[in-house]
């Protein structure tokens, strides 16, 4: 397997592809994102397997949330519920010392009963510092800068304050450190409303022709594989 100095630190997931796999079965769009879920798991557990240190995965955009049709909402919101209460009900967090964050606007999105799930977890695992897992719900990268920017106004008096560092420090995701690879499934070779737009200046793009459900640890293996072969100039 590669060298630790090989896999990449930061490794960000786009999981597209869940209803259209839903649609491939002739299954309702819920049950792909049920599928969906249990490849989060999978994945999550691998990647502590192969040392990343720090994993994102977007589970949601503002969008998906308020634009898609009630009874699918409902359905995905009864998802992240069975997730998390498992995730959290578990012993794998404490055992493997994994902090757990979520980002976004989730809380005004979400029902309170899952809220005090996330929150209860979140609080609970605050202190653990060898691997972080990191959660992406009702977010989209335009809105998280919309509201650095707004943020940053209110508290500048001088644009001369305005450096690479106050950005990142008024960031939803001022504690994360710059994603080394972004891997989106799906089949379409683009990023999303932004995603991490500034945690992913740099980043290595994988894109997979795999939808969602169907990314099993093997694909995501190759794709860390494919990492380590791949030479970072960064410019230079």
């Amino acid at each position: 397997m590669n060298k630790k100095n090989q896999i990449p630190n930061h490794v960000a997931i786009i999981p597209d592809g869940n209803r259209r796999w839903a649609k491939k079965q002739n299954l309702d769009p819920w049950i792909g994102h049920e599928e969906g879920a249990k490849r989060t798991e999978e994945l999550v557990k691998k990647s502590r397997d192969l040392g990343i240190k720090c994993l994102s995965m977007w589970g949601s955009s503002v969008e998906n949330l308020t634009k898609r049709p009630l009874r699918e909402k409902k359905e995905l919101v009864a998802v992240y519920d069975r997730y998390f209460k498992r995730l959290f009900e578990s012993d794998e967090l404490e055992k493997n010392e994994v902090c757990v964050r979520v980002f976004g606007r989730w809380e005004e999105q979400l029902p309170e009963s899952i809220k005090k799930v996330i929150k209860k977890g979140i609080e609970k695992t605050k202190n653990n510092t060898k691997y972080f897992l990191n959660f992406f719900i009702a977010y989209s990268g335009d809105d998280e800068m919309i509201q650095t920017v707004q943020k940053m106004v209110e508290k500048f008096q001088n644009a001369k304050e305005v450096t690479k560092e106050s950005i990142k420090e008024n960031l939803m995701t001022r504690d994360l450190p710059a994603v080394d690879y972004v891997i989106r499934t799906g089949g379409e070779p683009h990023l999303s409303t932004g995603f991490m737009m500034w945690d992913t200046a740099n980043a290595q793009l994988y894109f997979s022709e795999k939808l969602f459900p169907d990314f099993t640890v093997e694909r995501f293996s190759e794709s860390i594989d494919e990492y380590s072969r791949r030479a970072r100039r960064l410019g230079a």
